[in-house]
């Protein structure tokens, strides 16, 4: 019977989901406290044990500080290729957001490294191959372009042409041709970088090229194992353009007590 139930849930969400959404569903999931079940009927109907949570419970002030009731995962994969696809560094086009995203004008490309000019470089003069306004500005532009991911962003800013590049102020190289910052220079300068001054230079960019929204959305979210200089977990209040999908600005705040 619970076989069966399960199977009905299956077929049901899988057509609700591409009703209401226009996607095909690729995985479901769900939580199995193993202190007082083991998860048989899961296992009966072909649902797959990939280990357990970390137990953490979310609080008011973000997360609890220790472990209190790790759950086991279970997964059922509703395609073959499943796994792949989930995996892939870029995501399939089947499965991109419905806001469009943008297509960068030769103008905003050409622009979009001046915003980042005034930002601290955190990083020695010595061994700097690329600039920090070329970088910031390939990320930046790689994220407007629906790039997610470090690795997505340098496979996007790889298949640039070699005009795009030039726009970007790439390093231009002996043999000719342009070079674009790797996936590791990427990674290590917007994890260092000041982010309220990443911050204030993507919110001149917007106000001169941004898309206008009639309505504007605020939320928060505390951020997992982020700790300000007080010892407090990170909390971020974003507002979101209703229109456009476009982030304005983040704050940080802290959790009301």
């Amino acid at each position: 019977m619970g076989s069966k139930v399960l199977s009905l849930c299956q077929r049901r969400i899988q057509a609700d989901w591409q009703t209401h959404f226009g996607k095909t569903l690729l995985l479901l999931e769900t939580f199995v406290d193993p202190s007082r079940f083991h998860g048989t009927v899961y296992r009966a109907a072909n649902w797959h044990c990939v280990g357990q949570t970390q137990g953490y419970r979310r609080t008011h002030d973000g997360y609890s500080a220790n472990e209190q009731a790790p759950k086991l995962v279970f997964v059922r994969p509703l395609q073959v290729d499943a796994q792949a696809l989930l995996a892939c560094p870029l995501l399939d086009s089947r499965y991109h957001p419905q806001s469009p995203n943008m297509m960068l004008t030769a103008e905003q490309m050409t622009s979009l490294p001046d915003f980042f000019t005034g930002i601290t470089d955190p990083r020695r003069a010595q061994g700097r191959i690329h600039s920090l306004p070329t970088v910031l500005a390939i990320a930046a532009a790689g994220v407007l372009c629906g790039m997610r991911g470090y690795k997505a962003i340098a496979g996007w800013a790889n298949d640039l042409s070699p005009k795009a590049r030039e726009r970007f102020r790439c390093r231009r190289q002996k043999g000719g041709g342009y070079r674009v910052p790797s996936e590791f220079v990427i990674r290590d300068l917007l994890v260092r970088v000041d982010p309220v001054e990443f911050d204030t230079a993507l919110q001149k960019w917007n106000a001169l090229f941004g898309q206008e929204d009639q309505s504007l959305a605020i939320d928060g979210k505390t951020m997992r194992n982020a700790i300000d200089e007080q010892g407090q977990q990170t909390h971020i209040m974003s507002v979101v353009g209703h229109e456009s999908a476009q982030c304005y600005t983040q704050k940080k705040s802290v959790p009301s007590q």
